[in-house]
């Protein structure tokens, strides 16, 4: 049985699993990119800049096997008020990769985020993984990073639509909370 046959239940995360989060950031990204991604979920949840936040877990059997982090941020440089949301980062355990999980993360997030109001949601993230989920190229709608990245991750910066009919008619730079807008978060 694979783990898409199971029942998985993806919840909002409790503090009390802050330590399992952490974890599975760790391993699915692995030493050092796992301990700064790891240090990064730690400092968003407690970065009053980033809320709301919506972070999501999904359980199988009675443990974490993944989680999906959602932060405020802003349009600076646009005419129209805009409601707002990075997805940063996603993480599922290595033995759990694979199986629909992170699929099923982003798309109750999406969910729970259209039902709030949310706008636009953002993630710079594999260019052929996210557009599974409806994510597409944001540089195309004048949509650009907090700081500079990588030219060969341009495919990777997308943006999701979910309300209001606001995707082409605004430009600008995205600001991402405190712990986010850090220069080492866009390299890679």
């Amino acid at each position: 049985m694979t783990a898409t046959d199971k029942v998985l239940i993806i919840k909002v995360s409790e503090e009390s699993e802050r330590k399992d989060i952490l974890n599975i950031h760790m391993r699915a990204f692995g030493n050092e990119p796992g301990v700064l991604v790891s240090k990064l979920v730690d400092d968003l949840f407690d970065d009053e800049t980033a809320t709301p936040i919506l972070s999501l877990v999904a359980v199988d059997n009675n443990k974490l096997v993944g989680h999906a982090l959602f932060t405020k941020v802003e349009i600076t440089q646009s005419k129209l008020p805009v409601s707002a949301q990075i997805l940063a980062p996603l993480a599922i355990l290595p033995e759990s990769q694979n199986c629909g999980i992170g699929q099923k993360l982003i798309y109750e997030g999406l969910n729970r985020l259209k039902k709030s109001g949310t706008q636009l949601v953002f993630v710079l993230g594999h260019p052929s993984y996210y557009p599974r989920c409806g994510f597409v190229k944001a540089v195309q709608y004048g949509l650009v990073t907090p700081h500079p990245i990588p030219k060969k991750n341009f495919d990777g910066w997308m943006v999701q639509e979910l309300n209001g009919n606001v995707l082409g008619k605004i430009k600008g730079k995205v600001k991402c909370s405190k712990a986010l807008n850090e220069p080492q978060h866009w390299i890679e």
